[in-house]
């Protein structure tokens, strides 16, 4: 069988349905008495899922498209059938096992399975990307983010060790946790998205250099950038200068970036749907918000409360997860043609980034009320509101996105 991006970007959407319904029934939980599940299970088959069968799912069709659309030898994209559908596996057996063990040996098994299935995919990948032309920018993005995708699991395997053997240290938990989730989400996630871009406006190192220098400079960044999700372990003062420099780093070549981008493809953007410009604009909002709020966290007062009100620490994750990676890889979905819209589609997505930003304000505004140790009325109640507007978008989209699949493949 060829490699049918299709096919497998069905999955996607039908994942990230179950994501989204995993969170609505977590904010359900909270908000009203419902027995069932044990919350903390829900919240780890919650993320790994996400991170597995969603957002690492699609990333690996989409990059794999990419070679396809690059003409790679169809016969070598034959091997990434059998490598999507062992991640999948991993990621239905993560779901089901932490709901019923929460940490267990099948979820920790599943879950190291896992980490072995993204190993094999980034070696056959990277073999595969030596056969893309020299000038191709895209080539160092997603080499780099294969590499984060690796140095990440080692907080997972530090993690699983200390879960085994019971020998939990609040500062030692806390650190595995945020190394695994920083290099996932502004390695792995957020360097594949980026080779996305590159490779979607087409962008040469001859066109404007920065081009290139921006991969640079977000690559030296990411790793001293890892730290800003430490601070609160009082980090030599060396240490310290060299994590607000990353953050630096990144706010200055983020914007610049933004800049030329606007400035080059102005005319290019004009010719997209109304949906897809307010996507993309809706993206670019988010990561400008987010390398500014980095840079913030490195003032000391800022940090301590910053990791000491989870609202803020949650909506900070679901800002990068949701606003930035998931509606990125939908809007690239979409206007790749690799499933073809309509205006239910276009409704869903629409409602979708509704959703995310009501999450994002109403967790904004609770984190922002516990400094004062405020208590906002009704907080959970609109919490599972903005759920719902998730579920019913993505589920809209879902809908009609694997309807559009069946009929392109009888066809």
């Amino acid at each position: 069988m060829n490699f049918n991006s299709k096919f497998w970007l069905k999955f996607s959407l039908i994942n990230l349905l179950i994501v989204a319904l995993l969170g609505l029934l977590m904010r359900y939980k909270i908000g009203f008495e419902f027995p069932y599940f044990n919350q903390k299970s829900l919240q780890h088959s919650h993320s790994h899922f996400a991170f597995a069968g969603w957002i690492s799912h699609t990333l690996m069709v989409l990059m794999i498209s990419y070679l396809n659309k690059k003409s790679i030898t169809p016969i070598c994209l034959k091997k990434y059938n059998g490598i999507l559908a062992a991640n999948l596996i991993c990621s239905y057996g993560m779901l089901i096992s932490f709901i019923i063990q929460g940490y267990g040996a099948f979820s920790i098994a599943f879950s190291t399975a896992s980490l072995f299935v993204s190993y094999t995919f980034g070696y056959y990948y990277i073999k595969h990307l030596k056969q893309l032309p020299a000038d191709d920018l895209s080539k160092k993005w997603f080499t780099a983010a294969i590499f984060f995708n690796i140095l990440s699991s080692l907080g997972t395997f530090f993690l699983a060790y200390i879960m085994i053997t019971k020998n939990i240290h609040e500062e030692e938990y806390l650190a595995s946790i945020y190394y695994y989730l920083h290099f996932q989400y502004n390695g792995w996630f957020f360097f594949s998205c980026m080779g996305l871009l590159y490779g979607f406006l087409s962008l040469k190192k001859e066109e404007n250099p920065f081009f290139d220098s921006t991969f640079k400079l977000f690559f030296l960044s990411c790793i001293p950038a890892y730290f800003l999700s430490t601070l609160w372990a009082n980090l030599p003062i060396w240490l310290y200068l060299l994590t607000v420099i990353a953050a630096v780093i990144q706010v200055f070549t983020w914007y610049k970036f933004l800049i030329i981008i606007v400035k080059s493809k102005k005319e290019y953007f004009t010719n997209f749907p109304y949906f897809l410009r307010y996507i993309l604009l809706f993206i670019a909002f988010a990561v400008s918000v987010k390398v500014v709020l980095q840079l913030g966290s490195t003032i000391p007062s800022v940090s301590k409360l910053a990791f000491g009100f989870r609202p803020i620490v949650i909506a900070y994750l679901h800002l990068v997860l949701l606003a930035i990676i998931s509606l990125f890889l939908l809007f690239y979905i979409y206007a790749n043609h690799l499933i073809h819209s309509n205006e239910k589609i276009k409704l869903g997505v629409i409602i979708f980034s509704v959703g995310v930003l009501l999450n994002e304000i109403i967790l904004a505004v609770q984190g922002i009320a516990s400094f004062s140790y405020t208590i906002i009325p009704y907080v959970n109640e609109l919490l599972f509101g903005a759920a719902i507007v998730l579920v019913s978008g993505i589920g809209l989209t879902a809908f009609y996105s694997i309807k559009k699949v069946k009929i392109a493949i009888n066809l």
